[in-house]
Parts: structure tokens; C-alpha cells; sequence
């Protein structure tokens, strides 16, 4: 039976109200969006305190209108909300880092930035007991229980409809160097799996609509085929479109949306700062008619799963020069030097990676170091770099209390 049948369907789903928006859009404002598993100090374990934290983020003025569940109940998200360039929307989020990580110190909690906990089982998950979560976990059954991941997500305002589906076409190539820059989960069930992003396989090989998504060309094409969706009751809210990137219907923004979470927060904004200067370069190029042509699914998928399996490691193919097998890291810097004059526009900084998560934490594994001691290190990383003032201040109390003794 279609557990969508007969119901109401979302607003989003206007699709000349959306067209309108994106005609009406801002360019190049930007939001962030940064996940976190919530996790017990002591035993590192998953902690099932969503319910509880969301309560009392609704007695901070900031975090009542940014904090956001997402699907499980280990799982916090923050939002920095609209900012007008790319400084300041760091600037929005640095403080909701702030009081965030505040908040969880007082309930007693961690928060970890990976794209997968090393070991926690999704048997042992619930589903967010709301109207929304409870009918994703009716339609969805075993891949909505199975998908304990956590991601990073960037927002850049695109005005005029054809043109953000245009970006969002072309910008699927740029997917797999992104991933593998941002690759921070090699680690489930308590072992290494020998992927760099095995968030990436679990969520874009599960979920519907996820992953690549083929080229639409222009907005009446898209909403001819989200329309078809709606009609024939596969959707009945626009979010139900996964994709790994996409136009986001609420907004007027393309959203890009295939990175893990960062465990250092400088990190998180350093790719952020990549893919908000990709997407409004894309939009840029867009405009000067310099915007090649989207390449085939099946060109980005075969990059994607080199992401996925060897990330910063590996290599990848250059389907533009004729099939040309290139550094992984050659195509990042690629898309760094093709986006600064965006990023300039928008005042979005990128500090180049040495290594990223994924290679530190093997290159601890493999100094012998146990996975359960990476994570402790990393949730300590964690709280040190998204919230520096808080550990700072701590540090200093511990002091403290060591020279009373």
C-alpha cells in the first residue's frame, strides 16, 4: 500500500510559487548547516537525548529559531540562518556553535562531528516522535532506521529558476572532489571499513531520490518531473528530494549537501568556503555563457565511489580531457583556483587541507591506536575548535583547581 496516499501536500510543492522565489531570490546569500551526534562522555556511546536538548534550546532566543532534529534522536543540527556573504554567515554560526556547545555541558553530553559513529548500531536508534519523522519511518521502514550519519550542508541563493537548476546540474561533477575532501567516516560497526565516506554509501545507496541526480536542462523540466512525483503520490514534500545537490524549494537557494560532518571546526568552515564559492561561480559562468554542459551520470558516479573508497588518496577521472586519469587532489585544486574569483566576491576564505579526517584517523589506527581512543580524541577536537572559548575557559578552571591542590 502507498503510505503517501491521500495525504495533504506540502506548500513546497507549489511549484509557481517556487519558480517565483527563485525569481525573487538573492544572490549569493549564504546559510550553513552543521550535524552532531550526540554522545555520552563516559562511554562514547550514542546518547538519546535529542528531545531533551531541543527543549531547552527553545530558552535561548538564538538556538529556539537554528537548532533542528534530523530524523534520529542522537542528532542535533544548527543553522546559522540567511547572512548576506559568506563572513557573515561564519559569523552567525560561531555563535550558535557557542551556545550549543554550552548548552550540552550543562546536560552532561558530548558532541561528536564524523560522519558515522564507529560503532553504534542502528538497531539501537528511534526514530524523532514526530508527525513528520513517523511518516518518513513508515515509508522509508529499514533505510530510514539504518541512515545514523551526519553531514554538513551549504545554502548560496541563486536568483532566476532556470539558472539554479542549471547550477545544480553542473555542479554534480564537482560532488566527488568535494566528498573527497570533506571524507571523515571510515569507520562502522566497530571496524575499518576501507572507505574514506562510508556515510556516503550507506545515505546515497539507501535513500530514494539521493545521490546524482540526472540533468534536468532547465526549471520546466525539473518541475515536470517533481510535478509527476507529486501526482502520482511518490512525494508530498519537497524535502523527500535527497539529492546531493539540489535547487531547496523553501529557500531560493542551491543547497549542496554530499560532505561529511567536520570534526575541527575550521575545517567545516574552510569547506564551506569551497562549495559556496563553486556554486556561485557555477552561477557566474552561468551568466557569462561559460557554463560547460553537465556531464553524465554515469562520469559522476564513477568519480563518486572513488571518492567514497579512497578519498583524498586516490585518483580520479578527468572527463573533460578525454578520460584522463588525475590526483584526487588535482581536481580539488581545480576547483579552488576555478571558484577564488567567487569566493573573493563573497568573502569566502579557503585554508587547504594537509589531510583530512578520514587520513588522520587511519593514520592513527594504524599507529595503534584503538578506534574507541580516535573518537574520544576526536569529540575532544570537537568541542576544541567548534566551541575555543568554552574550551579554553574549562582548560583554565582545571588549572585552577590543580594549583589550589
Amino acid at each position: 500500500m502507498d503510505e503517501l496516499a491521500g495525504q495533504a501536500v506540502d506548500p513546497g510543492l507549489d511549484l509557481e510559487a517556487v519558480r517565483e522565489r527563485f525569481e525573487g531570490s538573492t544572490d549569493f546569500t549564504i546559510g550553513l548547516e552543521e550535524e552532531f551526534a550526540i554522545v555520552d562522555p563516559g562511554t562514547l556511546e550514542l546518547a538519546h537525548r535529542f528531545e531533551e536538548m531541543y527543549a531547552l534550546c527553545q530558552d535561548d532566543e538564538l538556538l529556539a529559531s537554528s537548532a533542528a532534529g534530523e530524523l534520529i534522536d542522537t542528532e542535533i543540527e544548527i543553522r546559522s540562518g540567511r547572512a548576506e556573504d559568506f563572513r557573515g554567515a561564519v559569523e552567525l554560526q560561531r555563535e550558535r556553535r557557542a551556545r550549543l556547545f554550552a548548552l550540552a555541558d550543562r546536560m552532561g553530553v558530548a558532541l561528536a562531528a564524523m560522519g558515522t559513529h564507529p560503532w553504534a548500531s542502528y538497531l539501537d536508534q528511534r526514530i524523532i516522535d514526530t508527525p513528520h519523522y513517523n511518516r518518513l519511518r513508515r515509508e522509508l521502514r529499514w533505510v530510514a532506521q539504518r541512515n545514523q550519519t551526519w553531514s554538513m550542508h551549504v545554502h548560496v541563493g541563486v536568483r532566476g529558476a532556470d539558472r539554479a537548476v542549471a547550477v545544480a546540474d553542473f555542479l554534480r561533477e564537482a560532488l566527488p572532489p568535494l566528498l573527497a575532501l570533506s571524507a571523515n567516516s571510515p569507520f562502522l560497526d566497530g571496524r575499518d571499513t576501507g572507505l574514506h565516506s562510508v556515510r556516503t554509501q550507506i545515505f546515497t545507496r539507501t535513500f530514494p531520490r539521493c545521490g546524482v541526480h540526472d540533468p534536468f536542462g532547465d526549471w520546466s523540466s525539473y518541475a515536470g518531473f517533481i510535478d509527476a512525483l507529486t501526482r502520482t503520490g511518490s512525494i508530498v514534500e519537497p524535502t523527500q528530494l535527497w539529492w546531493s545537490v539540489r535547487p531547496h524549494h523553501s529557500f531560493g537557494t542551491v543547497e549542496l549537501r554530499i560532505c561529511d560532518a567536520q570534526t575541527r571546526g575550521d575545517e567545516s568552515f574552510a569547506l564551506a568556503a569551497l562549495i559556496a564559492g563553486c556554486i556561485a561561480q557555477a552561477a557566474i559562468d552561468y551568466d557569462e555563457g561559460r557554463l560547460p554542459e553537465p556531464l553524465r551520470g554515469r562520469e559522476v558516479e564513477e568519480n563518486l565511489w572513488r571518492a567514497i573508497r579512497y578519498g583524498l588518496d586516490g585518483e580520479m577521472i578527468d572527463w573533460r580531457a578525454g578520460a584522463a586519469v588525475v590526483p584526487t587532489r588535482a581536481m580539488v585544486e581545480r576547483l579552488v583556483e576555478w571558484s577564488a574569483p567567487a569566493r573573493e566576491r563573497i568573502g569566502a576564505e579557503f585554508e587547504p587541507f594537509e589531510r583530512n579526517g578520514a587520513q588522520r584517523a587511519r593514520a592513527a589506527l594504524e599507529e595503534g591506536q584503538s578506534i574507541a581512543d580516535i573518537y574520544r580524541a576526536g569529540i575532544e577536537e570537537t568541542r576544541r575548535t567548534y566551541a575555543p572559548a568554552l574550551a579554553r575557559q574549562a582548560t583554565d578552571e582545571r588549572a585552577k583547581a590543580r594549583d589550589k591542590r
